[in-house]
């Protein structure tokens, strides 16, 4: 084999080796450390608009109050069915089986707080959230005041969508299990002009 073919079959078994290890650790850094998402609806505006593009930390530690996670809701979620009966008066306390969708929703109670919602915004141990990144309630919706307490179970998170008049959220189906929470959205890179951090 000519000297020149050699060198060409190196090359091209350099390219092969070199694109193979790129694609196996870009799959790798998304099965384990950063996936992107695409906001599918408008329950997160003003914070994140449909269609928006996020990144999602798959390694964070544990989440906290007022974080923007992507989780797998319950079973049920599309159609607001809670795991159990509850006054409706009282927001649902207790989801379906986890589904194989992705949400994207604030973190706004945790394992044992207890909470009312009025006109949207959460009470929560008697205190009123800080929730100047949301779109509040109209007056006087109904889907948006849940005046009976309920306590968050152990080991779940209550979340809930920043246009409040306009999310399903854990108010109709439920807190969600830390198990089921796949990381918190850090970063939005699409489009252009909303880059940056959340």
């Amino acid at each position: 084999m000519p000297v020149l073919s050699k060198r060409r079959a190196r090359s091209l078994a350099e390219l092969i080796a070199t694109v193979a290890v790129a694609v196996g650790l870009a799959i790798a850094i998304q099965a384990w450390l950063v996936k992107p998402y695409r906001i599918p609806s408008g329950s997160m505006e003003p914070t994140l608009a449909l269609d928006q593009r996020v990144l999602v930390n798959r390694i964070f530690k544990s989440p906290h109050i007022g974080q923007i996670v992507v989780f797998h809701p319950p079973q049920g979620a599309d159609s607001a069915q809670c795991g159990r009966p509850h006054p409706a008066t009282a927001a649902c306390d207790w989801p379906n089986p986890e589904s194989n969708e992705t949400f994207v929703k604030r973190v706004v109670a945790g394992p044992g707080d207890v909470i009312t919602i009025q006109d949207g915004r959460v009470i929560r141990n008697g205190r009123r959230e800080a929730d100047p990144y949301t779109r509040p309630c109209s007056p006087g919706e109904s889907a948006c005041t849940f005046a009976t307490p309920i306590r968050v179970p152990r080991g779940m998170w209550f979340m809930m969508g920043d246009n409040r008049g306009d999310s399903e959220d854990s108010r109709f189906w439920g807190p969600v299990p830390a198990s089921w929470i796949i990381g918190d959205a850090f970063f939005t890179y699409w489009p252009p002009d909303r880059i940056g951090t959340l």
